[in-house]
């Protein structure tokens, strides 16, 4: 069977955990009907771990998926991201007319940015993966006005990726109610799908035999994002401590240890209750199984959390755990609600903190919480499901672009 050339185009790192978890879990089964063209942006630290590049390489060869790594530069912070998008449209743009490429799938804006000019250019279809909603994180984070002539000319691109594009994957049906309202015009005739972040559930998998001893509640990902909320981190941390004198906590990380525990627990209260560190993706599934839960507080209630769908709930859930989160990101509540695998916190006060402490205590003692996790990542987060909807997003993309080429010619 001959494969179809395609390229995708991310600006994460294959070696980061997104890397292996959102994009190269999908590509592995794409890769049986698709030529894929791979191009990523590698961090230094990661660059220069050969024996992980090495092995990245072998998987993406195993699979015919040919890699072309390139270094990422923060810096300068404004020169650097254009600079970037000029190497990135070169890039593409060498490879579409190289490789006989059908379709370019863009993962976030930038990338979506570029793969829009290269359409232009080539006639060639691309998807928006818009997995977030960019302007509004970057506004909650404190890294761009509303109204100024960066977010004038970030929501330009925006309405032009929805429109130039040939399909629309959204993380959220939150998110995907929003942009309705927003874009009505550009999305009236768009392909539009909800695929949310999804977890290989092969890898994991509750633990064979239940853990015991004493409570571990984690928080994994990045918290020092500034859409993250520290300081309810810290309030359920020191609430947790104070209620259970045997609990610990692990905070799964590649933010610096030391700012994490200074905005966590400055007065070194938890001391060594307290861990902070990262963990190697092969590591991930042993580690979630090493906890008992997992909390994940995010800047609800404001449009950038929306579109927000964390890859750690999917995760999470796959090894049969509950989550600990707020309400207002993307269809967290909805699916803690429906499934009843986690609890809700209204707020970062004392009572408030005591409140979610103790209805956690109730969930936990219910001994078919485990099944129901397991159940809502099965039905909500299957990365088998989410290859699934790529592939028939590719296939509709391709059929129109075949049936317009013919009519064309």
């Amino acid at each position: 069977m001959i494969r179809v050339a395609t390229v995708y185009l991310t600006r994460n790192g294959l070696l980061e955990p997104l890397g292996q978890s959102q994009v190269m879990a999908y590509l592995r089964g794409l890769s049986r009907d698709y030529a894929i063209t791979l191009i990523t942006y590698e961090k230094p630290e990661d660059w220069a771990d050969a024996a992980a590049m090495a092995r990245a390489r072998a998987d993406c060869e195993a699979h015919g998926i040919r890699w072309l790594p390139q270094q990422f530069r923060p810096s300068p912070k404004i020169i650097a991201p254009a600079l970037s998008m000029a190497r990135m449209i070169w890039l593409v743009r060498r490879e579409v007319r190289r490789g006989g490429i059908r379709l370019i799938h863009a993962r976030s804006y930038i990338p979506a940015a570029v793969a829009l000019a290269v359409s232009r250019m080539t006639g060639v279809p691309f998807l928006f993966d818009m997995r977030a909603l960019w302007p509004e994180e970057l506004i909650t984070a404190g890294l761009l006005r509303r109204g100024s002539t960066m977010h004038r000319a970030i929501t330009k691109t925006e309405r032009a990726c929805l429109a130039g594009s040939s399909g629309v994957v959204s993380l959220t049906h939150a998110a995907v109610a929003h942009l309705n309202s927003v874009y009505p015009r550009e999305l009236a005739e768009q392909r539009l799908v909800v695929i949310p972040t999804c977890a290989d559930l092969d890898r994991f998998r509750p633990p064979a035999v239940r853990k015991t001893g004493a409570r571990v509640h984690s928080c994994i990902g990045t918290v020092l994002s500034g859409w993250f909320r520290t300081d309810w981190l810290a309030a359920w941390l020191a609430a947790a401590a104070a209620r259970d004198p045997q609990a610990r906590f692990d905070i799964v990380t590649r933010d610096d240890p030391a700012k994490v525990r200074e905005a966590l627990d400055a007065g070194g209260a938890l001391a060594e209750r307290l861990t902070i560190g990262p963990r190697k993706p092969q590591d991930m599934p042993d580690t979630v199984r090493g906890h008992d839960l997992s909390v994940m507080f995010y800047a609800g209630g404001q449009m950038s959390e929306l579109g927000r769908s964390p890859t750690r709930m999917a995760e999470i859930l796959g090894t049969g755990l509950p989550v600990v989160a707020n309400d207002g990101v993307g269809d967290v509540e909805r699916i803690i609600e429906k499934y009843r695998v986690g609890v809700l916190v209204a707020g970062p006060a004392p009572g408030q903190m005591a409140s979610a402490l103790a209805a956690l205590d109730a969930l936990m003692a219910d001994p078919d919480l485990p099944i129901r996790c397991r159940m809502a990542a099965e039905e909500v987060f299957s990365l088998k499901a989410g290859t699934e909807a790529y592939a028939a997003l590719y296939a509709s993309v391709l059929g129109q672009s075949q049936k317009a080429a013919t009519c064309a010619a």
